[in-house]
């Protein structure tokens, strides 16, 4: 796109954040780990608002069971590698953006390695993934890192109602059992402050009770906190997405500022 063109596509941000805070955003450099419900819907938002520069890791590919909540899952993207179909939609939205793909799990033993063969410096995270132990290793990484905001998504499944998605501290997270089990590995294992110190970790959440499988399905669930095991909707997965970009959006923008 030319100057004129990614203006009429992205001069709204200008309008909301001043030029300075848009041309932030429009230089940044985000990582969106995890493109299922949550994190496909954050990718998608921060594509839409100019960014410059995306990294999306995850190592899974679309499947029929993700069309529900997944904005990549179309009947023609089956079977693609979720970065992939990611990158192709950002590519018709944003064709400025760049856009690298790891198809890669995030787990402790390749976190944060995986960020330094990207050879470019990085603004923000979302953590968009339901694995606990990925989880830890993110959140206790980004807090050492003085000039990456970070933000870490909760479990959306068994949630149904978009109007109670929240964004606190770690230490204020409730009705979790994911960002729950996070936050007390991190007060074990990475010396987090512990009760009534904030952990300086924003989190996206809902304060819904979390829903069991419904009984007319006959299901039991597979014990997992994440959407295979519980049921889930678009309209709390997108929630969670869009918050957590919202939220790195303004810190981005605002750093200017200050």
């Amino acid at each position: 796109m030319d100057e004129s063109e990614f203006q009429r596509r992205f001069g709204g941000l200008q309008r909301l954040y001043g030029i300075q805070g848009a041309q932030s955003i429009f230089r940044s450099h985000l990582v969106v780990v995890g493109l299922g419900g949550v994190g496909s819907w954050a990718a998608e938002a921060l594509a839409r608002s100019g960014v410059g520069q995306l990294t999306l890791i995850d190592l899974d590919h679309v499947a029929e069971s993700n069309i529900n909540r997944q904005v990549h899952a179309m009947g023609h993207t089956l079977g693609m590698a979720k970065v992939q179909a990611m990158r192709q939609r950002i590519a018709d939205i944003n064709p400025n953006c760049k856009v690298n793909c790891i198809e890669e799990f995030v787990e402790p033993g390749n976190w944060p390695d995986l960020l330094f063969q990207l050879h470019a410096p990085v603004n923000a995270v979302v953590d968009a993934c339901d694995q606990v132990r990925a989880k830890v290793a993110i959140a206790s990484w980004a807090r050492q890192q003085s000039d990456v905001c970070f933000v870490s998504v909760g479990a959306a499944g068994g949630k149904k109602m978009a109007h109670r998605v929240d964004l606190q501290d770690l230490s204020q997270v409730t009705h979790d059992p994911l960002l729950a089990q996070v936050r007390m590995r991190l007060r074990k294992e990475h010396a987090a402050p512990r009760e009534g110190k904030k952990m300086n970790i924003a989190c996206v959440f809902s304060t819904e009770p979390v829903a069991a499988p419904h009984e007319s399905c006959g299901l039991a669930g597979d014990g997992s906190l994440n959407c295979h095991g519980y049921g889930s909707v678009v309209s709390v997965t997108a929630s969670f997405g869009q918050v957590a970009a919202g939220f790195l959006l303004d810190e981005i923008a605002s750093k200017v500022a200050n």
